[in-house]
């Protein structure tokens, strides 16, 4: 099958609902949806979050690393972890242990190209963080969860790779650049129940409805992506000096070389969150 033709049969299957999910995903994404609960309080948010022992263990490691454990004392129980986290940063880390099971595969292959995705989104989302705090001044717990779905397309893409095993080899297809993959994503967006602010900055991505300097939770999240080295591997490869020359711009979008001191301030911080995302 060719891969235009895969990728219009996916993306029919989305238009109609489609969804497929492995069962890990669906268990995931109940936890997910109970968290979303407007009258959740802690001691219940403890709770949910014990039934994904994945996601208890991460919300444990994060809570833990030098961007959240200012005091230096380490925690060992879920309800001093969400405490500390608070419900919005627990509701993003859970939205991203459901990206990884999303796109869950036997084939060793396709488990290490969904790696290499995590690894990007994942430094996106600390990135996310460390401009919404220090350059745009949005919410950085919302920025962080922008990051981490801003490539929900591609996972559902990898987790439908057997179905389709022709559909990897589409990165830089047109079919998939021009619109397939806001086609895909949306829907799984919908699926996951991602508020609308952040569903809204994610598609703005698609939508090339960015701007610099930074001033949105979509201005922040666009310059994340120009500024980490860690290549989307659904993309096409860009070149050095493409690579050089997003760098120079986003270095130029704040005045008198203020990105570069932030960045370089706040590297541990940085790598710590980016670290934590990836267990």
């Amino acid at each position: 099958m060719e891969s235009k033709e895969s990728l219009r049969k996916l993306i029919a299957e989305v238009e109609q609902g489609e969804l497929v999910f492995s069962t890990h995903a669906h268990v995931a994404l109940q936890v997910r949806l109970a968290l979303d609960d407007p009258d959740i309080h802690l001691e219940k948010a403890a709770k949910v979050v014990q039934a994904e022992p994945l996601l208890a263990s991460r919300i444990v490691a994060v809570a833990n690393s030098v961007a959240f454990n200012r005091s230096g004392k380490p925690i060992s129980d879920i309800r001093s972890a969400v405490t500390r986290l608070g419900i919005n940063l627990v509701r993003a880390l859970s939205t991203g242990l459901i990206m990884r099971q999303i796109s869950a595969t036997p084939t060793a292959a396709h488990e290490t190209l969904a790696s290499r995705l995590w690894e990007h989104s994942s430094h996106v989302a600390a990135l996310c963080y460390v401009l919404a705090r220090r350059v745009s001044h949005q919410n950085p717990d919302m920025a962080m969860f922008a990051g981490i779905v801003h490539e929900v397309g591609g996972f559902y893409l990898i987790s439908r790779a057997s179905a389709y095993p022709d559909l990897i080899d589409i990165g830089g297809n047109e079919t998939w650049a021009a619109g397939g993959e806001a086609l895909v994503g949306d829907a799984v967006l919908r699926a996951l129940a991602v508020p609308d602010d952040i569903a809204t900055a994610v598609r703005a991505q698609w939508q090339g409805n960015v701007t610099l300097p930074p001033k949105s939770l979509a201005d922040t999240l666009f310059l994340a992506n120009c500024l980490t080295p860690i290549t989307n591997p659904l993309q096409p490869a860009i070149s050095s000096s493409e690579h050089s020359e997003m760098l120079a711009l986003a270095g130029q979008v704040i005045a008198d070389n203020a990105l570069a001191a932030v960045l370089e301030e706040s590297s541990e911080e940085l790598n710590t969150i980016a670290a934590s995302l990836r267990l």
